[in-house]
């Protein structure tokens, strides 16, 4: 089956309109999902929406509840809803340009694809994918889709673009609560050298394929075991030996240094850190 598009429109430069359709990146029928079942009879377990004290109620007696505080709502018509939402406006205008490399990663949230819609529209949708990526920009708008207005980001992916919707700042948590505790102080010369020489040991390109959820596959062999196309027992994984040890102190050089050993090659450092991490024992 041909995948749809999920939105059709024109990519909007200044006077330059491309038309495009836009297709979902990431695959929801990668991951397995279940049903509940009756066991005793085998049927699917339903829900009803009920009220207490009064029981099953219908659909359209159900409003939209705003909490004010503990069981105190303000009440809102869901037709009301529906005519505030957006009318999905065919025009994505990139109304702003700024370095790919500015946009911090915790703003991202879902990725699209951005394709020319003809043959007629692709000369235009070159333009702008080889601009973008000579001047390492990523082109900043806002989409009106499915009745919601999202702030999105296009950039070029491949021989097409990647548009991005983003999270608005007010959807973004403040990092204080969770990181006021943490001192601001500059980790130790020796550690950190350590740990950079191992950081460098273990760069390589990324490479997604090269690594697998275990989980799902486990999950899928469960579920082809079951219905008698593979016969295959469940995978576990190994705990560490050295992580077995759950009440040793370890020192962190030691453990920085042998990490660096055990990926090849030994340290740069190992003079120097013996002598400090020796001191440190003898302190102790």
């Amino acid at each position: 089956m041909a995948t749809r598009p999920v939105w059709k429109g024109q990519l909007r430069l200044s006077l330059v309109a491309i038309p495009v359709e836009m297709y979902s990146a990431t695959e929801r029928s990668a991951q397995i999902s279940f049903r509940q079942i009756h066991k005793p009879t085998g049927k699917r377990v339903r829900y009803q929406k009920v009220v207490p004290g009064v029981g099953p109620v219908e659909s359209e007696d159900i409003w939209k509840g705003y909490e004010l505080d503990k069981d105190e709502y303000v009440l809102i018509n869901p037709d009301e809803i529906e005519e505030i939402k957006l009318e999905s406006k065919k025009t994505f205008e990139l109304v702003q340009f700024v370095d790919v490399t500015e946009i911090p990663p915790i703003y991202f949230d879902k990725p699209y694809f951005l394709s020319p819609r003809d043959e007629l529209a692709e000369d235009a949708f070159r333009v702008v994918r080889d601009a973008l990526k000579e001047t390492g920009k990523a082109g900043i708008g806002q989409l009106a889709m499915r009745g919601q207005e999202h702030l999105a980001a296009v950039r070029p992916c491949g021989t097409g673009l990647l548009l991005e919707t983003l999270h608005y700042e007010n959807e973004i948590r403040k990092t204080d609560p969770f990181f006021a505790s943490i001192s601001d102080k500059k980790a130790e010369k020796d550690l950190l050298s350590v740990a950079k020489e191992l950081i460098e040991r273990k760069t390589a390109p990324f490479d997604a394929a090269a690594f697998k959820d275990r989980y799902s596959e486990a999950i899928h062999a469960l579920v082809e075991e079951k219905i008698g196309k593979r016969k295959k027992g469940t995978t576990r994984v190994k705990t560490d030996k050295e992580a077995e040890g759950a009440g040793n102190v370890v020192d962190l050089m030691a453990a920085l240094q042998k990490s660096v050993k055990s990926s090849g090659g030994k340290s740069r450092s190992k003079s120097s850190a013996s002598s400090k991490s020796g001191s440190r024992k003898k302190s102790a």
